[in-house]
């Protein structure tokens, strides 16, 4: 069990095969000067084809002293597997190396909330957490994770979830980085895009999960990752957060020059 390899689903199409052509691309995104590295309890991320939100990304982790360890949250987009699904042993490969699975830190998890399933198949095709890892691999070294996958929408699930996480994250040695993979309102006018993610990211900005998830409700954005931003924001509440940032925001049309049909990208820092 412990040599399960989980395989890259998506090199060569959401960023590049190649591993010397991915760390260079990588290495431009993060190569913004930053003052101080942020020491973070969580973040989010978007999870597009680099082209498109590769440069958001980037503004994110170029900020962040990321830690060892690392809990990875994504929404199910290809509705496989179970609806809570987690990997706790093995490692993923990206063209720039592997990245073993932190097997404590997820054993903690699954007994901090029963509810998470042990599940790969939920994995094997799903891209969200795949293209955070070369950022995270740049980054640092010596870095592990723990893949999650949310196939759920429901907020009491959700909330009792980042709770669980926080227990957790607080009973560890060390200090752990909460990644929210997600994109936000997809093929709508840029203009649309933009009014409704603005909603969204208020709500992120005040550290408000309940109150994001209503709005992407009520509104009718589709932000694939509420889910996991509503858990890793209820998580770094527990954990003290006190501060929040909009590192960057951009749209696919910023790059493709249509704006008849984009998807919107925000990346946030939550400390």
């Amino acid at each position: 069990m412990h040599s399960l390899v989980r395989q890259p689903a998506v090199a060569g199409r959401f960023y590049p095969r190649d591993r010397d052509v991915l760390l260079r691309d990588v290495q431009s995104f993060l190569s913004l000067p930053v003052a101080e590295p942020v020491r973070a309890l969580g973040c989010v991320a978007p999870h597009a084809g680099y082209i498109y939100s590769g440069a958001v990304a980037g503004a994110v982790f170029a900020q962040l002293n990321v830690p060892e360890r690392c809990i990875v949250l994504c929404p199910n987009h290809t509705g496989r597997g179970q609806p809570l699904a987690i990997m706790s042993q093995g490692s993923w490969e990206t063209p720039l190396g592997t990245i073993p699975i932190d097997t404590v830190l997820a054993e903690a998890l699954k007994q901090g909330f029963p509810a998470l399933t042990e599940d790969s198949e939920a994995h094997r095709s799903e891209h969200a957490i795949e293209v955070q890892l070369p950022f995270l691999q740049t980054c640092r070294k010596d870095i592990t994770f723990v893949p999650i996958a949310l196939g759920t929408g429901r907020i009491e699930i959700l909330i009792k979830f980042g709770e669980a996480i926080a227990d957790v994250v607080r009973a560890q040695p060390d200090r752990l980085l909460i990644v929210a993979s997600s994109d936000m309102n997809h093929y709508e006018s840029d203009s649309v895009t933009r009014k409704k993610d603005q909603m969204a990211i208020e709500r992120m900005l005040a550290l408000d999960p309940c109150s994001l998830f209503d709005v992407v409700k009520r509104e009718q954005i589709s932000m694939c990752g509420f889910g996991p931003v509503v858990v890793m924001l209820t998580a770094a509440n527990q954990l003290g957060a006190s501060a929040t940032d909009l590192v960057q925001y951009a749209t696919s049309g910023d790059v493709s020059g249509d704006r008849d049909k984009v998807v919107g990208y925000a990346g946030i820092i939550v400390r």
